[in-house]
């Protein structure tokens, strides 16, 4: 998937949401939900305390939030949700309209994350992140299979994986890309978003101990 040359001009508006965009540049979180289930009540609860978030949701988050017993309705009120309903992904245009400061993969699947190592945008949470890299967007990446065994919560029970070299081997890649952090547990993510609040001089919503 590629960004369309010719850009619409009028941010859109996420879906079940009237309320204009921000104007002040880069005031918000972009935060890109893919379809993996590991730590996704843990992701989705740091988000909830992030100040100004947007949702940008993957076609297999759409299907994988509701399993989870998170309704995309039940989100809105929260933040505002942006769908991968476009061939162009016109949402990630709100990059280059300076919206967001930072861009957020969490949780991010292994085949997300093969994607970003190998520059693939195919999606819209892909798409958001390669686009956030050529602008020098700082992004962080909560990847899933990063260890030879990864005990996961499933909608009904705890499962073992035991993640294959290729996998482990793209989550090492993509340490390597530029503007990316990777980070493999719910608090790594949160100390990585503890230091970007400073820099930003912003403060959780609520407490963060």
């Amino acid at each position: 998937m590629t960004l369309v040359h010719d850009r619409p001009s009028v941010t859109p508006i996420p879906e079940g949401d009237t309320s204009p965009i921000d104007t002040k540049p880069r005031s918000r979180f972009a935060w890109c939900v893919t379809g993996s289930g590991h730590f996704l009540d843990e992701s989705m609860a740091i988000a909830a305390r992030l100040p100004q978030v947007d949702l940008f949701l993957s076609a297999a988050a759409e299907e994988v939030l509701p399993i989870y017993q998170m309704r995309i309705e039940d989100l809105k009120p929260a933040f505002r949700v942006f769908r991968d309903k476009t061939a162009s992904a016109v949402p990630v245009g709100m990059l280059y309209d300076d919206v967001y400061h930072t861009v957020i993969v969490a949780p991010a699947t292994s085949n997300t994350v093969a994607k970003c190592a190998f520059g693939i945008s195919d999606s819209l949470p892909t798409n958001m992140f390669a686009q956030a890299g050529k602008l020098g967007i700082p992004g962080v990446v909560f990847a899933c299979d990063t260890e030879p065994v990864v005990v996961t919560k499933s909608p009904h029970d705890w499962v073992t994986l035991r993640p294959r070299r290729i996998e482990l081997d793209n989550v090492e890649r993509l340490r390597g890309i530029d503007h990316c952090h990777v980070v493999t547990t719910p608090a790594e993510l949160e100390a990585w978003l503890d230091v970007r609040l400073i820099e930003l001089s912003l403060a959780w919503t609520t407490s963060s101990s």
